[in-house]
């Protein structure tokens, strides 16, 4: 079958379009050839990569993905103006705080509770148990937030770690609205949301040296690919650092 216009999969609200359409008469009538000549599997990938070469069709050019993150100008600027959204209550700052430095997910942050916090000892750190999957794991804790969360605290040991005055916790669009907020009063024009700035502390992790398997384990990764990408994107960084070197910028 010829077409005037290349074959494009698109879906719009859930119906099929006339190219989706077309694409399914190929499919069809492609089904009813290869059964016809009794094809087997090695038969069928043969006839495929035949195709292939006789339409000339090659694969789209691989495309390095880059990661939107923000700097660490920026990440400063965001929390200090969340702590000025509400000077009486800085809990606001402490929350878009911790959760930046821990790199959790909002659906993780949530979910903190007071009891996941161990700020005692050297090496502070919290218990992530609502993570992805029904993973877990444990996330360090910089000294200074550890204070931070202590005086938070105040001796608590049992509720959320961040609580509303109901003493429910934040809903993930809260967050959300809270991250906007401070954004705005910061002045960032870029699109901020809570995975922002997981994407930025990943980033800036490895920009400074942490090697790509601890970063997997900070961030809650199963698989390595998945951190992979913050490799690539930190080459597009290194990259155009180096062209604009030479360029003399």
């Amino acid at each position: 079958m010829e077409s005037a216009t290349p074959l494009k999969l698109v879906e719009v609200r859930g119906k099929k379009t006339k190219a989706n359409s077309e694409l399914e008469v190929v499919i069809r009538e492609t089904a009813w050839l290869w059964r016809k000549a009794h094809l087997s599997y090695d038969q069928s990938r043969y006839v495929v990569e035949r195709v292939r070469r006789l339409l000339a069709l090659e694969p789209p050019p691989a495309r390095r993905r880059v990661v939107e993150r923000l700097s660490r100008e920026e990440v400063e600027r965001l929390l200090e103006a969340a702590y000025r959204l509400h000077p009486r209550k800085p809990v606001y700052g402490l929350m878009l705080k911790t959760l930046f430095y821990t790199g959790v997910r909002v659906s993780e942050f949530v979910f903190l509770r007071a009891q996941d916090v161990h700020l005692d000892g050297e090496a502070p750190h919290l218990y992530v148990h609502k993570a992805k999957k029904d993973s877990v794991r444990y996330v360090p804790i910089l000294p200074a937030l550890a204070q931070e969360l202590r005086v938070h605290l105040a001796g608590r040991t049992r509720g959320y770690l961040f609580e509303s005055n109901r003493h429910e916790r934040y809903s993930p669009r809260a967050i959300q609205k809270l991250i906007r907020r401070a954004a705005q009063e910061a002045g960032i024009e870029k699109r901020v949301y809570p995975h922002l700035l997981r994407h930025s502390v990943a980033q800036i992790l490895l920009d400074r040296g942490m090697p790509l398997e601890q970063l997997q384990k900070f961030l809650g990764h199963r698989d390595l690919k998945t951190t992979q990408i913050y490799a690539e994107s930190s080459l597009e960084q290194v990259g155009e650092s180096y062209r604009r070197v030479f360029r003399g910028d």
